[in-house]
């Protein structure tokens, strides 16, 4: 009797003794680890399940057991809100500051940087200023501008490719002032700005419908309003030079447009010369009739809608004010357009 009573005092004392260190296995699984070294960057993709995310915490040394982290999870009732996203957390963090952290999306802040095109800017312009904001070499930027490779939005647009072009994606680089990741590719910053023109153009109501009315591609109708850009100051006078351009387009009338030759020039001049004028190029609109091969310029939205909607008038022609208010005189033959020269030169004195 003695001998089974001692058979089950000791069953009893090792039940308590396995359910102990069972229970100890347990807690001591559940402790944070302890800190060693530097946090740790993961990333939770979206779609991932509370077990996925147990397990990567796991791999990347956060927690001693993912199994037990999942326990806790069940127990909690948590797991179903973690947002994806890239955090940081160190070996030491507690279940609790972890769980709190994925269900607010506390995740690493993105290094951003800002910068600004102008409207107007060239295609050259616009790789000089992504090249300083993210300290690269502009021949990257100039090179992706000149063939537009592996960018989608490029294909969406439809951007001829025309040895003729100087720049391919000229006059598709939306000036405004944007906000990326510091780690963006050249092509993610560039495919950014096509995107934004796309935005741009969809602000304006019936655009399509408007440019087949007009019977132009997109291609033209930036072409035009680049030209707009580089000529007009006042906003007001947009929508009448882009109807004295198609009015010259319409009777086969040289544009002769300036801002065409200096498009050409390394270095923009106060005033042309002869010679410059003379130059035998595409571009150059005191020489070949018709648009220049593309847009020479970035335009803005107030230049892009004087393009489409351009002001219906009998001008051809107009002359840049010399009293300082940066407008233009307008004239319906050429005769009146040499006395507004005079008018202009006389204001100056």
């Amino acid at each position: 009797m003695k001998s089974v009573i001692r058979t089950v005092l000791i069953l009893i004392l090792l039940l308590v003794v396995a359910g102990g260190g069972g229970a100890w296995y347990i807690w001591n699984g559940m402790q944070p680890v302890e800190p060693a070294g530097p946090a740790v960057t993961f990333t939770i993709e979206k779609g991932m399940g509370s077990a996925e995310i147990a397990d990567l915490l796991e791999h990347n040394g956060i927690i001693r057991k993912s199994l037990f982290f999942k326990g806790y999870l069940k127990w909690s009732k948590e797991g179903s809100l973690f947002k994806a996203g890239t955090y940081t957390a160190s070996p030491g963090d507690t279940y609790d500051d972890l769980i709190t952290r994925l269900n607010q999306g506390d995740v690493v802040k993105t290094e951003m940087v800002n910068f600004t095109i102008p409207e107007g800017y060239t295609a050259e312009q616009v790789a000089a200023k992504l090249a300083t904001a993210w300290n690269q070499d502009e021949a990257v930027f100039l090179g992706l501008l000149n063939s537009g490779t592996g960018l989608t939005e490029a294909d969406v647009l439809g951007i001829p490719q025309d040895q003729k072009l100087r720049h391919r994606l000229e006059g598709y680089l939306f000036p405004e002032t944007y906000e990326l990741a510091k780690d963006s590719t050249p092509q993610e910053i560039v495919e950014a700005m096509l995107e934004q023109l796309t935005k741009k153009l969809d602000m304006i109501p019936d655009w399509r419908q408007k440019l087949k009315e007009r019977g132009i591609s997109l291609h033209e109708l930036l072409t035009v309003a680049s030209l707009v850009e580089r000529e007009v100051v006042v906003d007001s006078e947009r929508p009448l030079v882009a109807g004295i351009i198609y009015n010259r387009l319409k009777e086969g009338q040289k544009l002769e447009i300036d801002a065409t030759v200096q498009y050409l020039l390394d270095k923009q001049k106060a005033r042309l010369y002869n010679k410059d004028l003379k130059v035998d190029n595409p571009y150059n609109t005191y020489k070949y009739a018709g648009l220049p091969p593309g847009p020479i310029s970035n335009p803005g939205l107030a230049s892009i809608q004087a393009a489409l909607e351009p002001k219906t008038s009998d001008y051809f022609y107009y002359v840049t004010k010399k009293d300082g208010t940066q407008g233009h005189l307008f004239a319906k033959t050429y005769k009146e357009h040499l006395a507004n020269i005079e008018k202009s030169k006389q204001s100056a004195q």
